[in-house]
């Protein structure tokens, strides 16, 4: 099953997608796709609906993040070898992991702005997990059947602010816009095996990140299950597991960052693609 969210920013309705890749209107059982819809009960009764049944949505709307009401968004770090090398850096003995601002969510097509001030607006496409079943202390035997489903992830970043301004990486994670994520959320059953996905980014029509996640340092599970030692994650909380390598500050010979009027294009095998458009830095506050 295929969940997601469209319409209008702020004004999206819960939809499903069929088998035939046709958009169906949930909203006649949901009001919304939301941390509760996305418990397992919740999930089996979704599934028991016909998707034929469903009224089709013509046209092509908008998509939303595919949960509303993420509680946390927690980033595994340097979670591939070569992402490592490429950075610099020893690839670590234990996930490394961080958090990315909640006000940072985009839906997967929506413009990136970049932040006021920045020269090292980076891409990053990720595999991630949305949880299903609270996950505290869990076992790594056992993290996999607390997962709702899998999401395609954009962790946008900016360098100088993570690297170059003390040692918090969330600096540069959590600045306006830099999670998009969706289209949809597939459940376990559409992805079988999360450690065998194919996973690319463009730039500008340019192959920039080539990857699979069989090459992980830590697998989906193990990074759960390790995250569940020190935070409690809950129904709806978004975990991104790592990139491969590819990202623009490891481009040789020059480094390679984002500037407006650049394009991204990503996907994974199952969850669909993304494609942004970047934009210059401005004010949101009166658009909030």
């Amino acid at each position: 099953m295929k969940l997601l969210r469209y319409g209008p920013k702020g004004q999206e309705k819960p939809g499903l997608l069929d088998a035939d890749g046709k958009l169906r209107d949930l909203s006649g059982h949901v009001s919304d796709i939301t941390p509760a819809e996305v418990t397992p009960g919740a999930l089996e009764r979704l599934k028991a609906i016909d998707p034929a049944s469903l009224p089709l949505v013509e046209g092509q709307p908008r998509y939303g993040v595919p949960v509303n009401g993420i509680g946390k968004f927690i980033a595994i770090g340097l979670n591939y070898a070569d992402h490592a090398k490429e950075s610099g850096l020893e690839p670590p003995p234990e996930p490394i992991f961080f958090t990315k601002a909640i006000s940072c969510l985009n839906g997967p097509n929506d413009e990136v702005m970049i932040p006021r001030g920045s020269q090292k607006t980076d891409w990053e496409v990720e595999l991630g997990v949305i949880i299903g079943k609270t996950c505290r202390y869990v076992e790594e035997a056992d993290a996999l059947s607390r997962v709702a489903g899998y999401v395609l992830a954009n962790d946008v970043s900016e360098r100088a602010f993570q690297k170059e301004l003390g040692s918090q990486w969330d600096k540069g994670k959590g600045c306006d816009t830099f999670g998009p994520v969706g289209p949809w959320l597939a459940t376990p059953d559409e992805i079988p095996d999360p450690q065998n996905l194919d996973m690319f980014l463009d730039v500008n029509g340019k192959r920039m990140q080539t990857g699979n996640t069989r090459t992980m340092i830590f697998p989906v599970a193990e990074c759960i299950s390790y995250v569940s030692r020190f935070i409690t994650l809950h129904p709806g909380d978004l975990l991104i597991t790592g990139t491969p390598p590819g990202v623009g500050e490891g481009q040789k010979p020059e480094k390679i960052f984002l500037k407006p009027g650049d394009e991204m294009h990503l996907g994974i095998t199952g969850l669909g693609e993304q494609r942004q458009k970047v934009v210059a830095w401005r004010n949101l506050n009166d658009e909030a």
